[in-house]
């Protein structure tokens, strides 16, 4: 099985050997070449959207130019694996899920995702609003009632849960993918048109890829309610992050947002 899993890189950084990994220099537009990685600017693409669109121009030049059986994406710093790590051992890139697991995985499922994020005192839709601009998701729910309606239950019903699949990670059949980013593009197109950005900095610009993390998980929860993928064809499994993360400050930011209505203003 030819399983392309494209990594959302913005600058030069050690990758998998694996060949499943396809690392892509997102937002590539007007820069300079990164010896080793992919361009999301050559053929047919949205290279230039990356400051709004962050890991979907990425997403977008795999969907449209690239032949294979199955597709995914994940992130520099954030990978799939299958091991168990020890308490207090630090992720390594020899911890990632393999093309032989991937393929031995899509054998048994259609879809995977990463574990889901549990917010237990705030809903998708609350968090959202304390952390960055509800009015946001708010356009895209007006947008997926205008353009497909039925999509509408599933939104709701993700925005009053406390759980999501976040970061666009996902493997799937090249079909589905495709399925889903003919879905899911024109929206985040139409509340990119619709957003006012004027005065916007760098990092609340990048209001278009956080929203298409909740478009996923309506996009894959109405095709499980619907029949189309079975519950039972779609496999969580974990996900490690390769780097450093101060937890401290992330709770504190989580913290903050919620009762003190402090949004946030850079990445964790």
């Amino acid at each position: 099985m030819n399983i392309r899993l494209i990594i959302a890189c913005h600058k030069p950084c050690e990758v998998p050997a694996d060949p499943m990994y396809l690392p892509v220099h997102v937002g590539s537009a007007g820069k300079e070449t990164m010896p080793g990685f992919t361009r999301d600017d050559e053929g047919d693409s949205i290279s230039e959207k990356n400051p709004v669109f962050c890991e979907l121009t990425g997403l977008y030049w795999a969907w449209k130019n690239l032949d294979c059986d199955a597709l995914g994406l994940v992130h520099y710093r954030r990978y799939f694996t299958m091991k168990r790590r020890l308490p207090g051992k630090e992720a390594a890139l020899s911890d990632v899920l393999s093309g032989q697991e991937a393929e031995q995985l899509l054998e048994k499922y259609q879809v995977i995702v990463p574990k889901k994020r549990h917010y237990y005192i705030e809903t998708v839709w609350s968090h959202y609003c304390h952390t960055f601009d509800g009015s946001q998701f708010e356009t895209a729910r007006q947008i997926i009632a205008e353009r497909t309606p039925e999509y509408l239950p599933d939104f709701d019903r993700l925005m009053a849960g406390t759980t999501a699949w976040l970061f666009n990670m996902y493997i799937m059949r090249k079909e589905l993918s495709d399925e889903y980013c003919e879905w899911m593009f024109p929206i985040v197109f139409e509340l990119e048109r619709r957003t006012d950005t004027t005065g916007m900095n760098d990092f609340d610009l990048r209001f278009g890829g956080r929203v298409s993390e909740r478009l996923f998980d309506t996009w894959l929860m109405h095709q499980m309610r619907t029949g189309r993928i079975p519950k039972q064809d779609v496999r969580e499994i974990p996900y490690l992050y390769l780097g450093h993360v101060d937890w401290n400050r992330k709770i504190t930011g989580f913290l903050k947002a919620k009762f003190l209505y402090k949004k946030y203003d850079r990445s964790f």
